[in-house]
């Protein structure tokens, strides 16, 4: 039996490197589960797997496509839950990743999606809420009242950060690029919105909160956005290092940081999945108590057609996008 597949022949930019086949349908193997596509998140990683840039270098070709909610259709040996016929979302087991009718899945991180969410939404799900939460619940400790400073808050990561400061309690300042962000970001949740192009982000901040500055950072971008987050950071802030899309991963001034007694939070949510499975299970309960209140309303950016991969992949890579692209099979 084959399948339609989008494949990673060689590394390079994605409209380089992917090519559109038939492959074989994979078999899922001992703690797996395989599930037909609905949607799949585009991610910034997937350009980077593309690249041959990624944390992880699978053995060409293989099919990309990091995150997905789909239906299981088939369960390997040992696997109890999920069963047959579930919406599930997760990431998938490279090297069959959701760029295709069928992807593979460890049972393990194969969620349950929120019956609130659509599938697209259900799709860009787990990296930016999975992320989103146990940055500012588990490493944060986020209060109720506090000033949470988003960067990049359109984007997919940044706006399920939005929507979780809020739904904590937060007073959330969202900075974005240009006025068409501004005017997403205020949709998305924000309570006050910075143009980073027109404006300077720490003055913009400080006046915001009164002097006060941001008791919580969310920083997805690095380089110049955590510049500007250390002039503007609260007395026992915390900015939390999420990732690098600038593409400048800067060195901490570690002086700077025991004048102004802030502290630098990193994380690494593929060490949960881990290391420490539980919390993350945890964590995706809380999160969907939290979308079937609804408190949350998944950006999705633009839905793309099985064909434009390679398009909506370039899309990301350079920086185009708002919310979290998925592609529909």
């Amino acid at each position: 039996m084959s399948m339609r597949a989008w494949q990673v022949v060689r590394h390079g930019t994605p409209e380089e490197a992917l090519h559109l086949g038939e492959v074989a349908v994979p078999d899922p193997g001992p703690g797996q589960v395989r599930v037909a596509v609905r949607a799949a998140a585009v991610n910034f990683a997937d350009t980077l797997l593309c690249s041959g840039e990624y944390q992880v270098r699978p053995e060409l070709p293989f099919v990309p496509g990091l995150e997905v909610c789909g239906v299981v259709t088939a369960v390997g040996e040992g696997v109890s839950t999920p069963a047959v016929g579930d919406r599930v979302l997760g990431m998938t087991a490279l090297p069959h990743g959701g760029f295709a009718d069928e992807a593979l899945m460890d049972a393990a991180t194969a969620y349950p999606a929120p019956a609130s969410l659509t599938d697209a939404q259900a799709a860009a799900f787990v990296i930016s809420h999975h992320t989103g939460w146990l940055a500012l619940h588990r490493r944060a400790a986020i209060r109720p009242g506090e000033h949470l400073l988003v960067h990049a808050a359109t984007g997919g990561v940044g706006s399920a950060a939005v929507q979780l400061g809020r739904a904590a309690g937060a007073h959330v300042i969202g900075v974005v690029g240009g006025p068409q962000k501004a005017d997403l970001a205020r949709r998305v949740g924000c309570d006050v919105v910075v143009d980073r192009r027109s404006e300077d982000v720490a003055a913009a901040v400080l006046e915001a909160t009164g002097g006060h500055g941001a008791d919580v950072v969310y920083d997805p971008v690095g380089g110049p956005a955590f510049e500007a987050s250390t002039h503007c950071v609260a007395l026992e802030g915390r900015i939390l290092v999420v990732g690098f899309a600038s593409g400048t991963r800067q060195q901490a001034r570690l002086n700077h940081a025991l004048v102004k007694g802030y502290s630098v939070l990193g994380l690494n949510v593929g060490r949960y999945r881990e290391e420490l499975p539980d919390v993350v299970r945890s964590c995706h309960a809380a999160l969907v108590e939290i979308a079937d209140a609804g408190h949350l309303d998944p950006l999705v950016g633009t839905a793309h057609p099985f064909a434009e991969v390679p398009q909506a992949l370039a899309a990301i890579a350079g920086g185009t996008t708002s919310g979290r692209p998925v592609v529909v099979p």
